[in-house]
């Protein structure tokens, strides 16, 4: 049965994430300028952004068909319902019969299925690289993330993600176990490449191929598209913090614990964003043939992680 206040608690982790998301994507875009002794946009930037796209005209070419229109619902609709999944402020999974890891990577691949879809539906030949770009990408990085939610899956017994988050808070998934620390390993790096950072991408780079999807979208649907995008971001973050860094999250649903468990992830997520900024300005873009040469070492420390756990180490 779905638990009413847990239900109540899913919402509240997606207009969260809504909230939060332009935020911490402009809190990235200011440490980016501070880091390089610029002053660079308002920390604000981003709402600015998307309250004037919501304004403005939305045009769609003509030779595109229901699927570019359709899109930018469909992205915000999987970013939505992964953010009321995850164990974002509790320890339990606010969606507890389909809150699962299954049901989440379905829900990505989902979303970046009709992302691209959408750029080689525009007709624009910059869209479409854009679009074969994207999908590139997600071949290399989700392997990673699948073993690595499979690995942690078998060490809880259950693909609810909620069981996950509960074990590893509790201690009975330990952190002195070398696959936890595998497993972490490459699930950073695959998070780290799946919020856009450099040197795989960089998150506002509209007019390069990383975000040729949008290049033919405008008005209210550019500024769903932007929006859900930034909020990828922190939902990956999330999903990362609910399996390996659940400390902080409610045990018990009440307004107090809610209160300071969300304070707790604002902060997780704002040190995760530090770190990356961190790292990313001390590297140069990477060409995208080269993209391989680190996501397949990641997909092989996750490998790792998963003989370690068939030994039983």
């Amino acid at each position: 049965m779905l638990d009413g206040k847990l239900f109540f608690v899913g919402l509240l982790q997606a207009l969260l994430l809504m909230a939060v998301a332009p935020f911490f994507s402009g809190f990235a875009r200011v440490l980016r300028a501070k880091i390089h002794s610029r002053k660079g946009p308002s920390i604000f930037q981003d709402y600015r952004d998307i309250f004037k796209l919501i304004k403005r005209q939305r045009v769609v070419p003509a030779q595109s068909s229901w699927i570019f229109c359709l899109t930018p619902y469909v992205m915000m609709a999987t970013i939505l319902l992964i953010a009321m999944m995850t164990p974002i402020l509790t320890l339990q999974s606010p969606l507890r019969m389909v809150g699962d890891l299954i049901a989440i990577v379905y829900l990505f691949a989902l979303g970046r299925f009709f992302f691209a879809a959408a750029g080689l539906d525009s007709g624009s030949g910059f869209a479409g690289i854009g679009a074969s770009r994207e999908m590139t990408l997600a071949a290399l990085v989700e392997p990673t993330i699948i073993l690595v939610l499979f690995v942690m899956g078998l060490l809880a017994g259950s693909t609810d993600i909620g069981v996950i988050s509960q074990k590893v808070a509790t201690g009975e998934i330990s952190y002195y176990s070398p696959t936890v620390w595998l497993a972490m390993a490459a699930f950073s790096i695959a998070a780290f490449i799946e919020t856009g950072k450099l040197p795989f991408d960089l998150a506002e780079a509209e007019q390069e191929i990383q975000e040729g999807p949008l290049t033919e979208y405008s008005g209210g649907s550019l500024a769903l598209l932007k929006w859900s995008l930034s909020m990828k971001q922190v939902v990956v973050i999330a999903l990362f913090m609910a399996i390996f860094f659940p400390f902080g999250n409610a045990a018990v649903v009440n307004g107090f614990s809610i209160l300071m468990s969300t304070a707790v992830f604002l902060l997780k997520v704002a040190i995760f964003y530090v770190i990356a900024a961190l790292l990313e300005n001390s590297m140069a873009r990477l060409l995208l043939f080269r993209a391989h040469e680190v996501t397949w070492a990641a997909f092989g420390i996750a490998l790792l992680s998963f003989v370690f756990f068939l030994v039983n180490v």
